[in-house]
């Protein structure tokens, strides 16, 4: 299947060159407004207190057992990718995907302002191995498999949650969607070698790793998603999308009609 876009906007307005500098002239200053709004709430998201990891979770690694304070690899920030991927899938979820193709081009970045980055799921690790091979990712990605890491984070969801119909999630209780669901984690270390969890993101504010919907906003088009199922139903893991159709030759429409 093809999932390109080709939508065209009717009767979009088209201006002279002054009137256009006019007008963006104007967005930028709600660009500014909403630049310095995006600062302020970074403040307040660093002023948020902490809480202390007091439980011992423990990873599944290539390299053997590890625990929380072993995947900062010596650094003082650790992010955390809460990676849909559950016991037994045969594949990562589309979307989760989607935000690893972002991961490594980052994480020498990070690692440079004193950040880990893992991506951490459910399934076993022989199955995270698979499928990480099979998209070609580089970056650290262990499993918590048998912890309870993933549901004291809200992102994995037992049979009992299921049976009730309805789980907590994004810091609200709603009705049980799938036994794995998304999200970004942050922590911390001391010097004394303590963990605190200092913030935890869901739905959209997973967008913080989905730099390509950062350009596609720039667009005239947009995400252009109002016509699908449900706005992600155009990502397709990156082995998966079909060939982008080519430009047609210049003159190819007179030679069809010779």
């Amino acid at each position: 299947m093809n999932t390109a876009v080709h939508t065209t906007p009717a009767h979009h307005p088209v201006v002279s060159p002054d009137q256009w500098l006019q007008e963006r002239k104007a967005l930028l200053v709600r660009e500014k407004e909403l630049l310095r709004l995006q600062d302020q709430i970074a403040r307040e998201r660093r002023a948020l207190p902490w809480t202390r990891i007091d439980k011992p979770y423990t990873f599944d690694a290539p390299e053997g057992r590890r625990t929380l304070a072993e995947l900062f690899e010596g650094r003082g920030q650790l992010i955390v990718q809460h990676f849909m991927l559950g016991a037994g899938w045969e594949q990562g979820c589309p979307s989760c995907s989607f935000m690893a193709d972002h991961t490594d081009g980052m994480t020498v970045h990070l690692a440079q302002r004193d950040i880990a980055f893992v991506a951490v799921s459910h399934a076993p690790l022989a199955e995270i191995a698979r499928f990480r091979q099979r998209m070609g990712w580089r970056f650290r990605w262990v499993s918590s498999h048998g912890s309870a890491f993933n549901h004291h984070f809200h992102v994995s969801f037992t049979p009992e949650e299921k049976a009730r119909g309805e789980v907590y999630y994004n810091y609200r209780m709603q009705p049980f969607e799938i036994e794995e669901l998304p999200g970004i984690s942050v922590f911390v270390k001391n010097g004394a070698g303590e963990v605190f969890h200092t913030y935890s993101t869901y739905r959209r504010g997973v967008e913080a790793m989905m730099g390509t919907y950062h350009l596609i906003d720039l667009t005239p088009r947009g995400r252009d998603e109002d016509g699908l199922s449900y706005p992600m139903a155009w990502v397709r893991h990156h082995d998966r999308y079909d060939p982008a159709p080519l430009p047609a030759p210049a003159g190819a429409c007179c030679q069809a009609h010779a």
